[in-house]
């Protein structure tokens, strides 16, 4: 059965099965963005139905990626080792079944771990989706393609989720916006099977479970401790945090130097086109992913609209993306990768300086202008980046490259909503509560926008409008100086982009024939 299976990839080129194995992991992607965006949409639900604190809100957001951040170097370096396909169906099925401990979560912390674990079942897919489009297409522009619509599919997903989640919350309660994951998880895992051909190291050595743990001990306690400085200040436990994620991620360096068959090659890094790509993808998302998240609030808690309205008008965002991803190959090779992906970053940069005059008025024609903006310039950026990253390693290392790539993804949404979103909620708590507010309705009120919107019902009509009011004044000043932040945060990474990726091109088909053989597989 091995056998059949290493044959694979070679009949796939000959044929039109490449197109069909890329489909079923685009449903991998889908998979993955979808949950991302409902979330957002769902926030004010979860807050009324579960009343979780200000804090308890951000982690319900970001622990997802905390885990999901701290796995993926191993699960790409596992998926290496035992088979990428196999790791990709094993945590599409796990994916599936923890959406429903998602949705039947019945308080803040259970649907905190169940987020927890959501993030342990995304790990195994994103790595292996890029690592075996790497493996299956072999011809550099159509491997360009294949990546255009596997970030264009990413794009897709954080569109449709939004729609779909918002005709959902329209109709039914907010835990059955993590049920749309269960038949797109059964479609991928039933087409995979036949679909997908393994792909693995061929001489991985063993997988060293001591770096496993100093990896995701490293990640999760360096987000904890920046999400808990930005949140409550400098303290004994954000610093005891960073200490104890700091060490562990110098060891975990130190210990793939030294091993024969590292969990990740550190001399990857060593490729300065490698290393400004991934730092392009961190820096973006965290200038863009805080922001994102408080979106879905604005429309619905700010501008009143319904959740599948609210779904709707980021729109744009995902049609930019799928466009921009679509050509991006293209233009870097007729340009410059350095000028596309600097292009777009400054893109997005000029975006969110757009937003800093941001009103509780502000007419959408603005914000789908700047969401289309934004959506054009991610789409160019994300694609070019992670064509450089899978070119610039060997494919038997494309999981640890895929998911070194990944990474810089999920740190950087990570980081981006609580740093940003830490912002936000720091500004907005400082509002003043009108005159006659009960002190439990105003701490409910300063938890969260959602929390204030709820509280006011239980209070006169002249008082509660003026509660939410003085709320939604102060949530709108908080995005304002958020989105101040990551617009800084995005045009000096294009300054940087265009220095660090200098001389780098894409690869084209003229570059390959020494590969060649290697297609006998």
């Amino acid at each position: 059965m091995i056998g059949s299976k290493n044959a694979a990839p070679g009949a796939l080129e000959r044929g039109p099965g490449r197109w069909l194995a890329l489909a079923v992991l685009v449903l991998a992607v889908l998979l993955v963005a979808v949950d991302a965006t409902v979330l957002g949409l769902a926030t004010p639900y979860i807050s009324e139905d579960l009343a979780p604190t200000g804090t308890q809100l951000l982690w319900i957001g970001d622990v997802y990626s905390f885990v999901i951040a701290g796995l993926l170097v191993s699960m790409g370096s596992l998926g290496d080792r035992i088979g990428r396909k196999k790791l990709l169906l094993i945590g599409a099925v796990a994916f599936g079944a923890v959406s429903v401990l998602n949705a039947y979560a019945s308080t803040p912390e259970m649907l905190i771990l169940a987020r927890a674990l959501l993030g342990v079942a995304g790990a195994t897919l994103m790595p292996s989706t890029l690592a075996l489009i790497r493996n299956i297409f072999h011809d550099p522009r159509e491997r360009s393609i294949a990546i255009g619509v596997w970030g264009a599919a990413a794009s897709a997903g954080m569109a449709v989720g939004p729609v779909v989640g918002g005709f959902l919350l329209e109709h039914f309660w907010w835990g059955s916006v993590f049920l749309i994951n269960l038949p797109v998880m059964a479609v991928l895992v039933v087409v995979g099977i036949k679909l997908l051909p393994e792909s693995r190291n061929p001489a991985p050595g063993p997988w060293d479970l001591i770096s496993v743990v100093l990896s995701l001990i490293g990640m999760i306690a360096v987000v904890y401790a920046i999400k808990e400085a930005a949140a409550h200040g400098v303290g004994p436990v954000p610093l005891g945090a960073a200490v104890l994620g700091a060490a562990a991620l110098v060891w975990f360096v130190r210990r793939q130097l030294s091993l024969p068959a590292p969990l990740l090659d550190m001399r990857l890094f060593k490729n300065r086109g490698f290393s400004g790509a991934v730092l392009a993808d961190l820096l973006t998302i965290l200038g863009m992913a805080g922001l994102i998240f408080f979106l879905s609030q604005f429309l619905q808690l700010v501008q009143g609209r319904p959740p599948l309205e609210a779904g709707l008008a980021e729109l744009p965002a995902a049609v930019g993306a799928v466009a921009a991803g679509l050509a991006a190959g293209t233009v870097a090779r007729r340009f410059s990768v350095r000028s596309v992906v600097s292009a777009g970053l400054a893109a997005i940069g000029l975006a969110l300086a757009a937003l800093t005059v941001l009103q509780q008025s502000t007419g959408y024609p603005v914000l789908g202008t700047v969401l289309l903006t934004v959506g054009i310039g991610s789409g160019l950026a994300f694609t070019v980046t992670a064509d450089v990253i899978l070119s610039s390693v060997p494919k038997e290392q494309a999981g640890s490259a895929s998911a070194v790539s990944e990474t810089a993804y999920e740190l950087g949404a990570a980081l981006g909503i609580a740093l940003l979103g830490s912002i936000v909620t720091g500004v907005y708590r400082d509002f003043t509560v009108p005159a006659g507010t009960p002190p439990e309705v105003a701490a409910a009120a300063h938890e969260s926008l959602g929390g204030a919107v709820h509280s006011a019902t239980a209070l006169p009509p002249q008082t509660a409008d003026a509660l939410v009011s003085a709320a939604q004044a102060a949530f709108v000043d908080g995005m304002r100086l958020a989105a101040g932040v990551g617009a800084v945060v995005l045009l000096a990474t294009a300054v940087a982009a265009w220095f660090m990726l200098r001389g780098q091109r894409l690869e084209s088909v003229e570059e390959q024939p020494e590969r060649e053989p290697a297609h006998h597989a």
